[in-house]
């Protein structure tokens, strides 16, 4: 299946997509403080995209556990400037990585392509929907929640989130081939609750077209005995195979090479 980003096409299903992860940002938990500024953000894409990313996730405020809000205008000033600059310089396609609609809408005129939202629609009043629409891109729609407690099988509950994304797309007319769905790996899930979202991603399958965010996440550093955030390279490597075999479209990583390699590997085997 194809997606048109504005112009710049995807291709889903053929092979799995990489998506870069370009925080510019000086607190998130990866590489907070590493590109946030224009010069080091700028070589840092061109280097994913020669490493093998197909997409370049750009985000302005760090969604970590314990994050500070900050404003509409800082998150703005921080993502603007770079996108204008990567969109002129890069082919490939740039997501903006916010829940926030007025964030949305600047980095749209300023030359982004795919909107990657961390609560699935669901944060306004449909203001990122009728963005989606009125742009007619691509969303990435991530499951969230409050807390980590369910009432009810975490899958089903999952689902009934999804459910709610669409009846929000289908309202204002986007396109369901436009709407791209993520698990939300370490938000609102403890890390027992992650891997068994992991062990079941098979089960979401048929609701849409999947993309997988788990570069370097508290629950690999769990499995790996706590071992610090760049010391779980492996893991998420690990977790790209898993993801690759339950079905998953695009995988969403700090690092692009090792995981395009594990990605060409699985998808020889995996994908018929």
């Amino acid at each position: 299946m194809e997606i048109n980003c504005r112009g710049k096409k995807l291709e889903l299903g053929k092979r799995t997509l990489i998506m870069g992860i370009l925080n510019v940002t000086p607190d998130s938990f990866s590489d907070g403080g590493k590109y946030n500024n224009l010069e080091s953000a700028l070589k840092q894409a061109k280097k994913m995209v020669e490493d093998g990313a197909d997409i370049i996730d750009i985000g302005g405020e760090s969604t970590r556990p314990g994050h500070i809000q900050i404003s509409i205008e800082e998150e703005i000033a921080r993502v603007v400037p770079v996108i204008e600059k990567l969109s002129k310089e890069l082919e490939v396609p740039i997501s903006i990585d916010t829940y926030k609609y007025q964030v949305a809408e600047a980095a749209l005129k300023a030359g982004a392509h795919i909107l990657n939202d961390i609560w699935g629609l669901q944060y306004d009043d449909g203001e990122m929907a009728k963005l989606a629409k009125d742009y007619d891109v691509p969303v990435i729609a991530m499951h969230n929640q409050n807390g980590t407690e369910y009432n009810e099988d975490i899958i089903l509950s999952m689902r009934k989130f999804f459910e709610k994304t669409y009846e929000i797309s289908d309202r204002y007319g986007i396109k369901r081939k436009n709407i791209i769905l993520d698990p939300g790996i370490g938000f609102g899930k403890d890390v027992d609750q992650n891997i068994e979202v992991m062990a079941r991603l098979e089960e979401l399958r048929d609701m849409g077209r999947i993309l997988l965010g788990t570069s370097k996440k508290r629950f690999i550093g769990a499995i790996l005995g706590g071992v610090p955030t760049d010391e779980r390279v492996e893991g998420t490597t690990a977790t790209t195979v898993i993801g690759i075999e339950k079905g998953v479209d695009i995988v969403r990583v700090h690092n692009v090479l090792e995981n395009k390699r594990v990605a060409l590997v699985a998808d020889k085997i995996y994908r018929k």
